[in-house]
């Protein structure tokens, strides 16, 4: 698919059977918990409270502002638009992780799933660039931790 390779000691079991195995109990650990993470925010309504309505207006200038270093902070109970739409592009991208996931475990039991994703190979594609782009959600989220880091404690206290 990709031609390169990574240095084993940055590899999971530094073999592809140990790699699998590692990425199959992290598969459980990050379908579980996103489950329960949809369920609950749905059913408490926190999706629609902190998520809508989008703007994309407020987008550009809470985006144009967030890149001068002037975005405003002042309420962390409330996501900015930026917040607001960087997370529903996490949760997207981490459901498509999933669904292109288990074409690509039971590509066979899953015939529709891997029709609509483009067939297998379209499914790696899918899974890698959504890895990637949850990877570099990731990275930017503890950068801007980093530059406001009064965020901090409002996350891990939740308000």
């Amino acid at each position: 698919m990709f031609n390169f390779s990574f240095i084993n000691e940055l590899t999971l079991g530094g073999w592809l059977g140990g790699a699998l195995q590692w990425h199959f109990a992290g598969m459980w650990l990050f379908g579980i918990n996103g489950l329960c993470y949809l369920l609950i925010n749905l059913f408490s309504g926190r999706f629609k409270r902190q998520f809508w309505p989008l703007s994309p207006r407020q987008f550009v200038a809470d985006l144009w502002a967030a890149l001068c270093g002037k975005l405003s902070h002042a309420d962390l109970r409330h996501y900015n638009m930026v917040q607001r739409v960087a997370y529903l592009v996490a949760i997207v991208v981490s459901v498509l992780m999933v669904l292109s996931g288990l074409v690509l475990w039971k590509s066979v039991q899953f015939p529709l799933l891997r029709t609509l994703l483009g067939g297998y190979d379209a499914a790696r594609y899918v899974h890698f660039f959504a890895m990637t782009a949850l990877v570099g959600f990731v990275v930017i989220h503890l950068v801007m931790v980093a530059l406001v880091p009064r965020t901090l404690l409002a996350m891990l206290r939740g308000r």
